[in-house]
Formats: C-alpha cells, structure tokens, sequence
C-alpha cells in the first residue's frame, strides 16, 4: 500500500537528516528545500544509478553538462518566450494566485472565494548579466536541460561520430516560476532534470518510443517501487506540448494522489529544425545509406531528480509492529541507500572501541558508511532502519576474544556472525542481493536468525 500522510515522511527527512526547509533560521522560503547528509547521498545515488542504466551500460548514449545560462535566441527558437506559460487566476477574497488548472468548480481552494479569469503566466525566471540591467542583457535560467543538448546536437555527433539511433543524456538544475508548487519536492521553482534526447531516423520513432517508455518503467521497478505504485498514462490529443507528436507520462501513487513520475515524448524533429532555422547553422545528420542529409526525430524521457526521490522515499516508507514496539523502517534499495553499513559498537566501553574503529577503517573504502555509538544499540538500530541502512555491524565483547562481528540485516532483523577478515566480500555480497539466511554463511560463520 502506498504511503498516505506526506506530514509522516517530511518528519522523517527533517528528523534524519535528508531534507531540510531552505533558510530555515529565516523563516524560509517557500517550496525550496536543503539537501541534508543522507538527502545529498540518496540524491546521488539515484543520479548514479540513472547514469549508469542510461549511460554506462548501453553502447548508444553518451553524456553532456551545457550551462544554464544560455544566449536568450535559443529560447525564442525554442518556443519558451512564446509558449511557456500556465493560465494563472487571482481569488478576488483572498488574493491567492493559483494555476487555473488546478481549481475545482473554479472557485479558490483556499477561502472558496470568485476568481478572476485566467490570464497566462510564463514560467521562464529571468536575471540579468553584466553590470547594466537593460534589456540588451537579460537571460534566463533554463525552464529545462533539453535545449542544452539540441544546440550542442552537431558538436556531439562531431566529436564522436556516431551513427543513428543514439542518445545525448544529461543531469542538471533546471528553473521554473512555478504559480503554485507544493506537496513537499513534488513541484519546487528549482529542480534537478536526468534527461535524455535520443536520435532516431524519421519513420522509427514509433518504436523507440515504446521501448524507451518500458525502458524508463523497469528502471523504477528494478529499484525497488512496487509495480502496483506505478502506471503508465498516454497524453491524450489536447495534452500534448506544440512540439509534441505523442507523450506517456509514468505516474507514481504519491500521498497525494497519482501524478506525474516522469514524460516520455516523441519531439518529432521540431527542435532541430527550429534551431537550425533560427542560428543559421545546419543540424543535419549525414545518411550513409541513402546518401542524404536529414534531420533526426527524437525521443525525450525526461525524470526529476527530486521526484524521483520523492517517490523512493514514500515507496520505502514502513511502519510495523516488532515485538509489540513501534518500528519506522525505510526499505530503500541498496544501491540507493544512503548509507550501506552502519558500524555500531555495542556500548562506549573504551575496550570495545578500537576494534570498532579498527572495523570502520576496513570498510570506508568499501562502502558509505556511518559510524555510532551513542544510546543503547536497540536504539542505534532503529535509528538505522529509519535511515534506509541495509546492513549494520555490531562489535561486541565476544569480538575481543575471536575477531567476529554480529551482521544485522535492515529488512528481516535477522542476524549472523562472521569472521571480521570476511566482513567485507559478506557485506559486499549481502548489498549485491545475496540472502540473509543460514544457507548463505561465509566460512567461519554463524546464524543467530531474528533478534530485532
């Protein structure tokens, strides 16, 4: 079952550690957050793990990091100047601005009160460079990271000469005046996009798209979201952007309700050809079998960062009953876990301690990992499993004697002891999928099963 109450997980990330409220001492600001240091590393690891599925193990990606700031033509070739805007209706009661498509019986969701008709609002944040703030500098922060990669499209198939389909992917902040963002990350005014533009030759973009839209929905499955979480919804004729030929958005069941995850779009060949009428420069790619030059159509699957975690987070989100006590666990995946190991001694005892450090030392360069030895270790463990941790080591007295260590698995509780010259290749076994249970002892190892 999905998560229902947001206000338990923005406890949570607050109470660990992963997200904080922007500027808080101030006052804050509102719908900007602070990744926190379990926040930075779960953020980081699923931008990892998205390169490394797009990316890394394909042999037809390659990536790209363009600026934000980019000259104010590509946003006029792009359509953003024109076209980029939200219909917006002010409450004539209360004076809350709210985006019109998001009204019930089109009356403010605040007071109830009349609003005013919808006028168009256009989402593109504006600065200025240079000493002079005149119009003749004015640029904005990118509402996206796509334009970045079309105008880049001849630099890139240059540089590497490749040959189509393939795809150009990026990670980076993008910027949007948003009327009205909310529901925690779901939607703030800066963002972080994973995405890609991938190259096909017109005619075949039918079937990338499909694959890229099964592509996209296996990835969060592989990362541990329950399918029954996830849907898939295809835009219909009046959804679709100008520039669009077809769109299937994954959605995930949040707290609020089913929205949108990630877009998969065919472009068609809009943006090259915009792009390449407006600079005056060719983005053309050369045909070996036909002996033509010809634009490219493409298939965009744009993700959030933000969301992306937004959605791990509730999906890991558990609450259960151990023992007849309260247990909040996060059941993140492991390669998406914060912290993979946490090294716990079993009290402060000053004997106790150098082997713990000594513990902690061997599997740094291993593994993120988190030393603690504050309050009882029932505690620590709780603390853990809130954290999303998979794997917690234990130093005890009888460590003192025969060099073992207690291993205590985040999901089943269940615990066994190992030899500390095998702790690391069982660690990195366990992380990797292995189970924890009696038949998956290292040599020298015991079973202690379920201890909490």
């Amino acid at each position: 079952m999905a998560l229902q109450d947001m206000d338990k997980l923005v406890s949570l990330c607050k109470r660990r550690g992963f997200i904080f409220p922007s500027s808080e001492i101030y006052g804050g600001l509102a719908s900007t957050w602070d990744y926190g240091p379990l926040g930075v590393e779960l953020k980081r690891n699923i931008r990892d793990a998205w390169w490394r599925a797009t990316v890394q193990e394909r042999d037809d990606m390659v990536g790209l990091d363009a600026a934000i700031l980019m000259h104010p033509q590509v946003w006029e070739a792009s359509g953003h100047l024109a076209g980029f805007a939200d219909p917006m209706v002010d409450c004539k009661a209360c004076k809350q601005r709210w985006r019109a498509d998001a009204l019930k019986e089109g009356r403010c969701p605040a007071c109830g009160g009349e609003v005013t008709a919808p006028r168009n609002f256009n989402l593109m944040l504006k600065t200025h460079l240079g000493p002079v703030e005149d119009s003749a500098a004015v640029v904005y922060l990118r509402p996206e990271t796509a334009q970045g990669i079309f105008v880049n499209f001849a630099n890139v198939l240059s540089a590497t000469r490749r040959k189509l389909p393939f795809g150009i992917a990026q990670i980076g902040k993008a910027f949007r005046n948003e009327i009205t963002p909310g529901n925690f990350i779901f939607r703030t005014r800066e963002f972080e996009q994973m995405e890609i533009e991938y190259f096909v030759k017109p005619g075949t973009e039918d079937e990338h798209f499909d694959r890229w839209v099964q592509a996209r929905f296996d990835w969060y499955v592989n990362l541990g979201i329950r399918p029954e979480n996830l849907r898939r919804r295809p835009h219909g004729p009046d959804e679709l952007a100008h520039y669009a030929r077809a769109c299937s958005d994954i959605e995930y069941r949040f707290p609020m309700g089913w929205s949108e995850l990630e877009g998969i779009a065919n472009r068609g060949d809009f943006d090259l050809r915009q792009h390449a009428q407006s600079s005056g420069k060719e983005l053309t790619y050369f045909d070996e079998e036909t002996k033509e030059h010809i634009v490219p159509s493409v298939i965009e699957p744009s993700a959030g960062v933000d969301r992306s975690l937004l959605a791990f987070l509730a999906d890991a989100y558990t609450e259960e009953t151990v023992r007849g006590e309260p247990r909040v666990v996060l059941r993140l995946h492991p390669a998406l876990a914060p912290i993979k190991v946490a090294v716990l001694p079993l009290s402060r005892n000053e004997r106790l301690l150098p082997l713990a450090q000594e513990a902690h030392a061997l599997l740094r360069p291993h593994f993120m990992t988190q030393g603690d030895d504050t309050q009882s270790i029932g505690r620590r463990y709780r603390r853990q499993d809130e954290a999303g941790t998979p794997l917690c080591v234990t130093i005890d007295f009888e460590s003192l004697e025969d060099r073992a260590v207690t291993i205590r698995e985040r999901d089943s509780m269940a615990q066994m002891r190992v030899p500390l010259a095998a702790l690391a290749a069982t660690l990195r076994a366990k992380l990797a999928g292995e189970p924890c249970d009696e038949a998956h002892l290292p040599e020298g190892g015991k079973w202690l099963g379920a201890r909490g």
